[in-house]
């Protein structure tokens, strides 16, 4: 793992040694196991590594491959060592030791800009090719890591993080507006609709699934890999299905336990970590090493306001996982005395840029630093389970039954559903039907579908950006269809951008990867490819996980239907204490002319004006939610001064 960064000068000009050298002390700030640079003529490369895998511990970053007059610096693991191998004629005695950085050279040399194509795994890297005085680099399908660039008229810049960029003699620091317009516009998580903007003018970046080449001051970008398009899986029997999902997930999950460090893992009481833990523990057993996990609690004086199929505290099904899987060392943290509120500006210098993820960002964070403390290398989540492994809507499913005219096995199948469940019959059959006969049940969001412009932008601000041309990009309503929202999932590159951009700058800072199986490309193709049927059966939602755990996960964990964890139930009530605080702050920003330009002050003083006294079941208030928001654009905008 590694910060990297580089330059190219234009026209055979020397690079500036200076201008690189800012460009490593603004990486400073995170820790490294080894900082090396390499410059020759017109190219600078450096690289800040941490050492994560085996065979980085030997690993010299930028490497120069004198016979092909090939130079890389990469920030990679990847997960098809053994396929590269084979594919690439790598001899037996050269495998073990044979770095990534060094297999991706080799994938280059035989598979040019079509490389990042073969390699799996999350991934940022430049190559400097000197015989066709080429600059080529890439990211990964999933967008796992990041790779910022710079260009102007005499010559181009790339890093893994902005800071290194912004410290160049040639770039001020200025705010993108369209960037700031589209954040506050875009209610769902993601960031911006244009994959490759930034919030700083002049800044863009790599988009993921995308390989780019610089030639003579000339750029050329190009899309290598669109994940949502697969073929159709046909298999015979149902037990298929199931064996052919365990050899594509254990191959996901243990190819990232590659470390020569201790592994972590998030764990919950759901089925997307617990299905990680379930087989990576085991096979970290083999190797003498135990798994540790991560759990959030939420602070011992909060009362549990959630409904009844809702749940915050899910220690007791975290136990139950760990004590059925086994080898697994449970940690159990609700960091009293920390809020969303008191990790703003923390978050606001880790990742460079105003965020929307507020609400977990204390224990997500607090995960990494307790990591940190085990000599964790890799930390394995879940994260984008709910939409590959765990997928499965049932009431989408059998409203599409219902279109079909299969009416019998419709109602049939809800009705299992709703014992499961033990939600009634009556409230079900209106949901089920009006996603049966919505009109545009069986489309995707079309662009010509508009989200009324957000209470959060200046009106002005929002004219001036004409913010009303920007599109919906995360919705699941019941007007959608469910196959298509998911799909949008993967297709999306915004929401990859989000992804990796906190996996990212986490795993920099506390000097361990964050690593997902559920996000595996193999697993993705493999789930989107798999039929609608196999996700539900006999009113059981995510039915292809539920079987296939079976023996792996405890059935209290496994087969639950009736609860969720849903655990931001309680930041408000963190947030409590210090709230008079919180308003005196909103109340100065709205005093502010900074935000005044791009922030609606009637819309905050209104909501500020109902939320004088609040309490912990407001967590969900879309009020409160977009009053930390403005808070947190505001505090982005001060520092930008």
């Amino acid at each position: 793992m590694s910060a990297i960064a580089g330059i190219y000068s234009f026209g055979h000009e020397p690079v500036s040694i200076e201008e690189g050298g800012k460009m490593m002390q603004a990486l400073r700030k995170y820790p490294a196991d080894r900082v090396c640079v390499w410059c020759e003529g017109s190219i600078f490369l450096g690289c800040h590594a941490q050492h994560v895998t085996p065979e980085s511990v030997h690993e010299r970053l930028p490497f120069y491959d004198e016979e092909r007059d090939l130079a890389i610096t990469a920030d990679a693991i990847l997960d098809n060592r053994s396929e590269l191998f084979e594919r690439l004629g790598v001899k037996q005695e050269r495998r073990q030791e044979m770095t990534d950085s060094e297999l991706i050279l080799l994938a280059y040399d035989k598979w040019g800009g079509e490389a990042a194509s073969y390699l799996i795994g999350d991934f940022a890297f430049v190559i400097w090719d000197g015989k066709r005085q080429r600059l080529y680099g890439a990211r990964d399908m999933t967008g796992s890591r990041t790779l910022y660039i710079y260009q102007h008229d005499r010559g181009f810049a790339f890093s893994t993080v902005v800071a290194p960029l912004l410290a160049l003699s040639s770039l001020r620091k200025e705010l993108y507006e369209p960037w700031l317009a589209e954040f506050l516009s875009i209610r769902a998580m993601p960031e911006s609709v244009d994959i490759g903007m930034t919030v700083y003018k002049h800044i863009n970046q790599l988009p993921p699934a995308h390989w780019f080449t610089m030639e003579e001051g000339k750029r050329t970008l190009y899309k290598y890999a669109n994940l949502a398009k697969v073929e159709p899986l046909r298999l015979k029997t149902g037990e298929e299905y199931i064996e052919a999902f365990r050899e594509v997930f254990s191959l996901a999950v243990t190819a990232r336990l590659r470390t020569n460090r201790a592994v972590g893992a998030a764990l919950s009481g759901g089925l997307d970590s617990g299905a990680v833990a379930s087989f990576a523990a085991p096979a970290l057993s083999l190797q003498q090493k135990p798994l540790h996990a991560y759990s959030y609690v939420p602070v011992q004086d909060f009362t549990d306001w959630t409904p009844p199929a809702l749940l915050a505290n899910e220690r007791s099904y975290i136990q139950s996982t760990a004590r059925y899987v086994g080898n697994i060392q449970e940690n159990y943290m609700d960091f009293e005395g920390k809020s969303p509120l008191t990790e703003i500006d923390i978050w606001l210098e880790l990742m460079e840029a105003p965020y929307k993820y507020f609400e977990n960002s204390f224990w997500i964070r607090g995960f990494y630093e307790k990591a940190q403390e085990h000599n964790v290398g890799v930390l394995l989540t879940g994260a984008r389970g709910n939409f590959t492994v765990s997928w499965g809507p049932a009431l989408d499913y059998y409203a599409r039954q219902f279109r079909r005219l299969h009416w019998l096995q419709s109602f049939q199948g809800l009705w299992r559903y709703s014992r499961l469940t033990g939600i009634h019959m009556s409230r079900l059959m209106p949901i089920m039907l009006k996603k049966a006969t919505s009109l545009d049940s069986r489309a995707s969001l079309s662009r010509s579908q508009r989200s009324p412009v957000p209470p959060l932008i200046q009106p002005e601000f929002a004219k001036r950006m004409n913010v009303q041309d920007v599109p919906v990009l995360s919705g699941t309503g019941w007007r959608k269809n469910a196959d298509q929202t998911r799909k949008e999932k993967f297709s999306n590159l915004a929401i990859a951008n989000k992804n990796g951009a906190v996996a990212t700058k986490l795993s920099l800072r506390y000097g361990l990867w964050e690593r997902d199986p559920t996000g595996d490309s193999r697993v993705i193709r493999f789930c989107l490819s798999v039929p609608f049927e196999q996700y539900v059966q006999n009113g059981r939602d995510r039915a292809l996980i539920r079987t296939a755990m079976k023996d792996y996960l405890p059935d209290e964990v496994r087969l639950n239907q009736r609860v969720r964890g849903v655990q931001p139930a309680d930041w408000v009530h963190r947030m409590l204490p210090c709230w008079d605080t919180f308003m005196e702050e909103l109340q100065g920003m709205c005093d502010d002319l900074r935000a005044a330009e791009y922030l609606n002050i009637d819309f905050i003083k209104a909501a500020m004006q109902k939320l004088q006294h609040p309490h912990s079941e407001q967590a969900f208030d879309p009020n409160i939610r977009l009053l930390m928001h403005s808070l947190i654009v505001y505090r982005f905008l001060c520092g930008l001064n």
